[in-house]
């Protein structure tokens, strides 16, 4: 299949990631939602937690590319035993940074909250934060297992493995936070619990059942340091978009305070939960096109790497237009699912004007997202990275930092520069993406073509 049609391709691997990403969003909507009925203060925790969450969680899934597109690049060039070795050495680094990075998170977590402003909702934001990140190896391993299963085009078992967490987490969450009385720790718990569950799936049936394509067996691992190097090229430039996305988030919080307070941050971090829910179709589509376009660039295929690339572009932006118009017209009744309780009741109205400002911003990444995801697969990292860095740590927060201060729009104006900024920076990353498809088709028709006596 990956090695075929790319329309196809896309469509078939999209479609069960659209479901995985469905249910990984449900879940992390139910801890907001739920959390929420604790009152705006907890919200806004979840809110300045989220950013640093998402760089750690970011690890996992920074390894995972990486191995996806060595993984990837190696079937397409028919080398199994190079593909093995490749996954195996992305579960030991999942090892390795899950080890560090935890020591380190819960020695700075009170400085880091302080620096951006956490305040009065730094006793929540601590109770929730030490327990998911003490437990910081299960969602690294999580996401690289589920990569290792997406690269070989098995997406029926890493859609089912977060599944369990999805359906776990969604049911744990009332049961530990309200029931068993633990307040929003229990959102921490419930998490946590979820997420191991699915990991024990995942290693059963790379270990147990061992029936996957590749063959992850002990004995298929040599370490070599190329391999190694070549994850960490697109595991660090992945790592840091994640971080620059985090970054951005700590920016956009912290002119939200100065704008209007933590319940401003309260009310982004709502929006931007059914934000990411509705970014779905354009996450399956980018984790399809990483996949494939990793297959295309190591069997030489120009055209199936230009194909992906502006299929999965087109469908975006038909698919973001149709979920943009429709988060307008029902923002109102969206925003009610984080007003539910007399503590957070006066936010409805706040979120249902975030929710239709920022519905805008589905239509303004297609194009960026999947360049990005191209560029990540053929193994081209940094080139992701700097349209990452471009779109969100420069534009972004200029353009947010312009319309909300400098042109006196407030919290409206505060949105619009993100959607704007983002815009700029996905064209910008299209029109390289573009470039360099031309470029790989020039040489690869002057390295494959037969030349005459």
């Amino acid at each position: 299949m990956i090695t075929g049609d790319p329309k196809k391709a896309i469509t078939k691997l999209a479609l069960p990631m659209m479901l995985s990403m469905l249910l990984i969003m449900m879940y992390n909507l139910a801890d907001s939602v739920w959390v929420a009925g604790l009152g705006a203060d907890a919200l806004a925790a979840i809110g300045f937690i989220t950013p640093l969450f998402m760089i750690l969680v970011g690890l996992g899934n920074g390894i995972g590319a990486g191995a996806n597109s060595l993984i990837a690049r190696n079937i397409g060039a028919g080398d199994f035993k190079q593909a093995n070795n490749a996954g195996l050495h992305a579960i030991l680094l999942a090892v390795v940074v899950s080890v560090v990075f935890t020591v380190l998170i819960e020695i700075l977590m009170v400085p880091i909250l302080q620096f951006m402003g956490a305040g009065s909702t730094i006793g929540y934001a601590l109770d929730y934060s030490y327990i998911v990140f003490g437990f910081l190896f299960v969602f690294v391993y999580s996401g690289v297992a589920s990569a290792i299963f997406r690269s070989e085009g098995d997406m029926k078992r890493a859609t089912i493995a977060i599944a369990v967490t999805a359906i776990m987490n969604i049911i744990l969450d009332p049961i530990f936070i309200y029931v068993l009385g633990f307040g929003i720790a229990g959102a921490a718990w419930a998490t946590v619990i979820s997420a191991s569950l699915s990991c024990i799936v995942m290693s059963y049936w790379i270990w147990g059942k061992k029936d996957l394509y590749l063959d992850l067996s002990l004995k298929n691992f040599k370490y070599q340091r190329s391999l190694m190097i070549d994850i960490l090229q697109v595991t660090v430039p992945s790592t840091l978009e994640n971080i620059v996305i985090s970054a951005l988030a700590m920016i956009v919080n912290s002119m939200l305070v100065i704008a209007d307070g933590t319940t401003a941050v309260a009310v982004y971090t709502a929006s931007m939960r059914i934000i990411q829910l509705a970014s779905i179709p354009l996450i399956g589509l980018g984790t399809a096109v990483l996949t494939v376009a990793g297959v295309a660039y190591g069997a030489h295929n120009h055209e199936n790497l230009k194909t992906a690339h502006s299929y999965s572009i087109k469908v975006g932006f038909i698919v973001s237009i149709i979920i943009g118009i429709l988060m307008v017209i029902f923002s109102k009744q969206i925003a009610v699912i984080f007003s539910y309780t007399a503590a957070s009741a006066s936010l409805s109205a706040e979120i249902a004007t975030a929710i239709s400002v920022l519905s805008l911003f589905l239509i303004a990444i297609p194009h960026g997202i999947m360049s990005s995801m191209m560029f990540q697969g053929v193994g081209k990292g940094t080139y992701s990275l700097i349209i990452t860095l471009l779109r969100s740590l420069i534009l972004e927060s200029v353009f947010a930092y312009l319309f909300g201060f400098t042109f006196g729009w407030g919290v409206e104006g505060i949105y619009a520069g993100v959607v704007f900024g983002c815009f700029v920076g996905g064209t910008v990353g299209y029109l390289w993406a573009k470039f360099f498809i031309k470029k790989f088709k020039q040489i690869s028709i002057r390295k494959y073509t037969p030349q005459k006596d």
